[in-house]
C-alpha cells in the first residue's frame, strides 16, 4: 500500500489499516501522529480532479472530504 500526502502535516506518511468488517478504515500519520476514520460507504467523484477517489473522514467528530488522489481536503458543512 503507497503512503499517501496528510491532510493534516503535508508529509508523504499518511496510511491506512482496517478493522474488522464494518468497521470504518483507520488512517493515520506516523509523522504528526494524525487520525481519521473513513466511512468506505461514502465516496464520490472528486470535483477538482474528476476521479471517484474522494472519500468521507471523520476526525473529531467532524466530517471531512479527502481526495487521496489530488489531497483536497474540505470540512463539510452541510
Amino acid at each position: 500500500m503507497a503512503e499517501q500526502i496528510c491532510p493534516n502535516c503535508k508529509n508523504e506518511s499518511f496510511n491506512w489499516a482496517s478493522q474488522e468488517i464494518d468497521e470504518p478504515t483507520i488512517w493515520y500519520c506516523y509523522k504528526c501522529n494524525f487520525e481519521a476514520y473513513e466511512d468506505e460507504h461514502l465516496e464520490r467523484v472528486c470535483l477538482n480532479c474528476n476521479t471517484k477517489t474522494e472519500c468521507n473522514l471523520m476526525v473529531n467528530d467532524q466530517n471531512y472530504w479527502w481526495c487521496s488522489r489530488c489531497h483536497k481536503y474540505e470540512l463539510i458543512t452541510e
